[in-house]
């Protein structure tokens, strides 16, 4: 008790220099949580568009397919596969794959044809929720299409325009028919925007003359709670003859690009928090040089270089808590606040923007966690505390007699 009041009394001699060193590191500490949560949000915006828009957490192809991607290689027990995986807690949703050729009056280019079981995929994955004009598919509306955004534009079609799909179906007859275009989509990766073209499953069974069998099977954990890494590990030992690859393997760029992003936050963290030692060590610094004669004579009186060191470490960790306190009173609720009312950035982009292959979302949520809130404060005591060794030790090393005549 002695020395926290000690403590606290040289804390509060030295007013204006006390309250400028928690003033920045309180800014310091504010600026980092709202740029952690800002970045937190948009790591998640990326993830949910790479998982939720179009591939899925988790995804099961026959052998070779990913490699070859062959209009007869399809699993062939897709419901027994989709039940049994039903049962081992996946949410899960067939889809048939296949290319061709779309045309709108003098307009064609070639585009990639996924056909959905709109119930079940609207489970799994988003896309019925990011139609940008138009309506998503419908069971009952066979001859419907959606398609990306950039298609739409080459095609020059909107909803309600007809566009003629030619492809070669799976006994080798001529694939082609007349459809209406009955949504286009907001920007989703760069496949979809510039060739994707989605109809329903029974349409597409039609056309490729496919009976029976899928593509891929896309899945989502029902306990979202399991780690990624081991509900691959479960799917694969359920499937050992199947290929079972979740997000991260099917998109190792964008799952790097993620990675590196929660290290850029702790460079950045290292970086403000260096400023922040500095004037701390600073500080601190100034106030041991004027206190050695002070210091001399306490060491006089018995009081051990020990008891000194620790009196100028609890006195800079009064003056972080008051600083981390004050960040976390200015920096949670403006990120809250942010969470809600997004930054805006769409005047800086013209049409759609891709990162990695996956749209770039012009508004950027913060999303406040405990670790973006945590971890700036933890940075903060960590270089604070650092910096105050030098000090803390060159006090309590001073030699009485030298410190007392000291000027």
């Amino acid at each position: 008790m002695q020395l926290l009041h000690l403590a606290l009394k040289n804390v509060l001699r030295s007013r204006h220099r006390t309250w400028v060193t928690i003033a920045a590191m309180a800014f310091a500490g504010c600026i980092m949580i709202f740029y952690a949560s800002l970045l937190q949000g948009w790591l998640r915006s990326m993830e949910r568009n790479a998982v939720d828009m179009e591939t899925g957490e988790l995804q099961i192809h026959a052998p070779g397919f990913r490699q070859d991607p062959d209009l007869y290689n399809v699993i062939v027990d897709a419901k027994g596969v989709i039940k049994r995986a039903s049962a081992a807690g996946f949410i899960c949703a067939g889809r048939l794959l296949g290319s061709g050729l779309a045309a709108a009056d003098e307009n064609s280019t070639g585009v990639s044809i996924m056909g959905i079981d709109p119930g079940a995929d609207d489970l799994v994955t988003r896309l019925h929720a990011h139609v940008q004009a138009g309506r998503w598919l419908s069971r009952k509306e066979n001859n419907g299409v959606v398609i990306g955004s950039k298609l739409a534009t080459i095609l020059a079609v909107r909803p309600g325009s007809e566009l003629v799909l030619v492809s070669q179906a799976a006994d080798g007859s001529m694939a082609n028919d007349l459809y209406t275009v009955r949504g286009v989509l907001q920007s989703v990766s760069r496949e979809v925007d510039r060739g994707g073209l989605f109809m329903t499953a029974a349409a597409f069974r039609a056309f490729f003359v496919l009976p029976a069998g899928v593509h891929e099977i896309v899945l989502r954990r029902a306990l979202r709670s399991e780690s990624l890494t081991a509900a691959t590990g479960r799917l694969r030992a359920l499937f050992p003859n199947l290929e079972v690859k979740n997000w991260r393997q099917l998109q190792p760029t964008l799952a790097r690009l993620l990675d590196l992003s929660n290290v850029s936050l702790v460079i950045l963290l290292l970086i403000t928090y260096a400023a922040v030692g500095m004037l701390t060590l600073n500080a601190m610094l100034m106030g041991v040089f004027e206190r050695i004669p002070e210091f001399g004579v306490m060491k006089a009186l018995g009081f051990s270089g020990s008891r000194l060191f620790g009196l100028i470490v609890l006195e800079t960790v009064i003056q972080v808590a008051i600083g981390a306190a004050l960040a976390l009173v200015t920096g949670v609720p403006l990120a809250l606040y942010f969470s809600v009312h997004p930054l805006d950035f769409s005047f800086l982009l013209r049409g759609s923007s891709t990162i990695a292959g996956i749209a770039f979302e012009p508004r950027w949520y913060c999303e406040v966690t405990g670790h973006s809130v945590l971890l700036p404060v933890l940075f903060l005591f960590g270089a604070a505390l650092t910096a105050i060794l030098y000090p803390a030790v060159k006090a309590a090393m001073i030699r009485p007699v030298a410190a007392i005549h000291h000027r």
